[in-house]
């Protein structure tokens, strides 16, 4: 059984009713990775000529040999499993 007396009631209310201190935050230098990585530029083969394009994010979607504007997304080596129900 646990018994509090009036001390401690009271000492626990005085420590709970204080003002917080400030709280400072420092700020450390982060490590030399960048916060955004640049994504990877994926391999893509040209409809018409068969030739291998490597394109970023933001590139013109077109061979850089033939000009063609149809380009397949080269096949991943990756094994991708999916569930079916």
């Amino acid at each position: 059984m646990l018994r509090l007396s009036l001390f401690n009631f009271l000492l626990c209310v005085c420590i709970s009713s204080a003002k917080p201190k400030p709280r400072t935050f420092f700020f450390h230098s982060l490590p030399e990775s960048p916060m955004d990585p640049q994504p990877e530029p994926v391999s893509y083969i040209c409809g018409d000529c068969g030739m291998e394009n490597t394109l970023k994010p933001g590139d013109v979607i077109q061979c850089r040999e033939c000009g063609y504007r149809i380009l397949y997304k080269k096949r991943t080596r990756r094994i991708v499993q999916y569930e079916a129900r």
